[in-house]
């Protein structure tokens, strides 16, 4: 039984520019575990651990030797910084493999060094994910993130062809509790709440009136890149002044309303 979505992945070229960004510029209090991963997986990783929501989890190839490695280095070369995978805990992650495997979830082998296991994105609607065992990362560091005071992920938006399709496999698939479908005009998107017992949520969206800004991003994100992860939402006390304020320090403007920044690739947008 999935348990929680503790962490979502960003793969990056500049490990230490990623962090350095995170930790000065979002003001988050980021550790880096390089010490341990880069002997053990081949990968830097270091996790943004802000409280509230899910951590963000900040990845980059070190040994080309290393399994790790090497996807990660498969996925900066195919599709640049970015989104690279959402990780979910369940007790025991090859039981849960053993469960999904037998729901017709297309669960990869177990990868050299790998501490969880691969669900296939073709199951998943574009998105890759990782299930480890519980506690499989830390929690918010108990301190408030410095200026803007950024929460870690409240939501995951993922993009999809058809909302309600997706919601069938992180229901019937995942085994997730998932809300009904909403239409949300202001939006232009259908969309759906996938809700992990711990973490943020995932919304799952398509586009229904590409005139409307949201919508035509995700359009085009859906014409571009096909389905998967689009965004990750923060929460602010003021949105908008902390988009403004990361803006300030050099980050670009991203998302419909304003509010949010774009870094490696990633849509970040403030709520």
């Amino acid at each position: 039984m999935i348990s929680a979505m503790p962490r979502i992945a960003i793969a990056v070229h500049d490990f230490a520019g990623a962090v350095s960004t995170f930790r000065h510029e979002f003001g988050m209090p980021v550790v880096d575990f390089s010490e341990r991963t880069v002997p053990s997986l081949g990968a830097h990783v270091g996790m943004c651990v802000p409280d509230g929501g899910s951590n963000i989890e900040l990845m980059a190839p070190a040994d080309p030797e290393l399994p790790l490695s090497q996807a990660l280095q498969k996925f900066l070369d195919r599709r640049g910084e970015g989104l690279y995978a959402l990780m979910l805990e369940a007790p025991d992650p090859q039981a849960e493999a053993e469960d999904l495997l037998e729901r017709g979830v297309k669960v990869l082998p177990l990868m050299e060094g790998a501490g969880g296991r691969d669900i296939h994105p073709t199951a998943t609607h574009g998105v890759l994910i990782r299930v480890y065992p519980n506690d499989s990362a830390p929690t918010g560091s108990g301190h408030r993130s410095a200026e803007p005071h950024l929460s870690g992920i409240t939501r995951a938006i993922v993009a999809t062809n058809d909302a309600a399709v997706a919601a069938d496999a992180y229901a019937g698939g995942l085994g997730l509790d998932v809300d009904p479908l909403t239409n949300d005009d202001d939006r232009g998107v259908q969309s759906v709440l996938v809700r992990p017992p711990k973490g943020g949520v995932i919304e799952l969206v398509s586009p229904t009136d590409p005139t409307r800004p949201l919508a035509g991003e995700i359009a085009r994100f859906l014409d571009r890149t096909g389905e998967g992860m689009f965004a990750l939402v923060l929460r602010a006390d003021q949105p908008r002044a902390a988009a403004a304020q990361l803006e300030e320090r050099g980050l670009a403007a991203a998302g419909p309303s304003g509010c949010g920044v774009a870094a490696f690739g990633t849509r970040l947008l403030i709520e």
